[in-house]
């Protein structure tokens, strides 16, 4: 009898908090008009239900997200016909920001205040395809080869055209000789081990395992109220970081809320990793380790515990298994840069005029050296561009055009591989993000200048 009371009474906090939260939302549930941070643990209606919901609002808010895309960008398809990613693929070309009437040279004149007076500033936060709804979304050239990671509500809203390789290349720092190690294949649990073995150590092996195993998120795993037809396994840390890159994969930060104060954020790249001392574009972890323990307690539940303890949360165990990811995590290595001497300057000897040009403004007057200087072009630090000078803040498609806050210094290398830019994605091109610092920095780059610079960029 007296072991019976013990384990009656002996739970655990994950217990108590599943308990709490379920309790929680049944409070919410009778109330119906509480703005919380929870979200609704203790779900009253079934799958049927909730998917007939979602699609019933479907097609109204795609034509209102592609609207509004089709508002603020040129959207046909241009690319270069000589610059390629590592990959392979050609590297989108703009800039694509509809001016609507407007020239870049006059927006040059303009100061903050009239721009956002008149409203022109062509790159406001971007919104999520459903920002009321959300979650982890991936776009067509991985669905279709992953069919688990469809969702039946939403569709990825970016063309193609201005994403990552779908087969990023994939380089090691302890294995250079080897060049780019995927060739072509997408890393899976399928083919991993096949690759992988004999290049990695064990624990690296073991951590690549991991990093390609399957594991419940808010959207895709086992309860009601999933967003996939079947019940999922979950997602994988390759799912949106491709072969230890980025296929610009795209989801909302977990740590803000109400809901439309929530930031899109695009999936970065995980190359050159070892480098960096920074983790996540606005939260400033100061590990790897700290990150990747992070996303699957809760980054993969919209920063939620109470749906993460309902939906399956995968504690990592700290010393092995978040060590182990870790330690191949810190092998990935960026790209060759051939026209790179060893202090990560332009080779003179290699590099054309207008790459000379560029790099010297990119030193110089564009003063993008001052927050990203060589090798890496990164300070390891963060910064508050404070954008907001330039627009409104008021509601867009779900989304409140608010203030951006302080935002990780991104490695510049190998740069030309990841569109689209910003951590939200809002500049497509390297053209577009040369004319977003152009217009928050207020640099009166000419037209010329500005070419000179992305020709650099497209060096690193």
């Amino acid at each position: 009898m007296k072991r019976q009371i013990c384990n009656c009474i002996r739970l655990s906090v994950i217990d108590f908090v599943f308990l709490f939260c379920v309790a929680t939302g049944i409070v919410f549930a009778q109330e119906g008009k509480v703005v919380s941070s929870y979200g609704p643990t203790n779900q009253d209606v079934s799958f049927e239900q909730i998917k007939a919901g979602r699609m019933a609002v479907k097609a109204e808010r795609a034509k209102q997200h592609k609207d509004l895309l089709n508002s603020r960008y040129d959207l046909s398809k241009k690319t270069s016909k000589d610059i390629y990613m590592s990959g392979g693929k050609t590297i989108p070309e703009g800039p694509t920001a509809n001016l609507h009437g407007i020239s870049w040279e006059q927006l040059n004149n303009m100061t903050p205040a009239q721009i956002k007076e008149k409203g022109i500033f062509p790159y406001k936060p971007l919104p999520f395809p459903d920002h009321a709804e959300g979650g982890m979304l991936f776009p067509e050239m991985i669905t279709k080869l992953l069919l688990r990671l469809v969702r039946f509500d939403i569709d990825f809203d970016l063309p193609e055209y201005v994403l990552p390789d779908p087969f990023p290349a994939l380089y090691l720092t302890t294995r250079p000789d080897l060049g780019d190690i995927a060739k072509g294949r997408l890393i899976t649990i399928d083919n991993y081990y096949e690759i992988f073995n004999g290049i990695l150590n064990p624990k690296q092996l073991e951590g690549l395992r991991l990093l390609v195993t399957q594991f419940p998120q808010q959207q895709f795993n086992a309860t009601e109220d999933r967003r996939t037809d079947r019940p999922s396994l979950g997602v994988t840390c390759f799912d949106c970081h491709a072969n230890g890159h980025t296929n610009g994969a795209t989801h909302l930060v977990g740590d803000i809320r109400p809901q439309e104060f929530r930031h899109r954020i695009e999936t970065t790249t995980l190359r050159g990793v070892s480098i960096q001392q920074l983790f996540g574009s606005q939260r400033a972890m100061k590990t790897v380790e700290d990150f990747t323990e992070f996303e699957q307690r809760a980054a993969y539940f919209d920063g939620d515990i109470c749906m993460a303890v309902k939906k399956g949360v995968n504690v990592l165990e700290r010393g092995s298994q978040v060590q182990y990811m870790a330690e191949f995590l810190a092998i990935l290595d960026f790209p060759p840069a051939p026209k790179l001497n060893i202090y990560g300057k332009l080779d003179q000897a290699q590099a054309t005029p207008s790459e000379l040009r560029g790099e010297s403004l990119f030193n110089g007057k564009a003063q993008c050296a001052s927050c990203h200087p060589a090798p890496y072009y990164t300070d390891n630090s963060m910064h508050d561009l404070k954008a907001e000078r330039f627009y409104k803040m008021e509601l867009d498609n779900g989304m409140m055009m608010a203030h951006d806050g302080n935002i990780k210094t991104f490695p510049l290398r190998g740069i030309k591989d990841s569109p689209p830019y910003m951590h939200d994605g809002r500049c497509f091109t390297l053209e577009d993000i040369v004319e977003y610092f152009n217009l928050i920095q207020q640099l009166h780059l000419s037209s010329e200048e500005k070419k000179d610079i992305v020709a650099f960029m497209r060096t690193l």
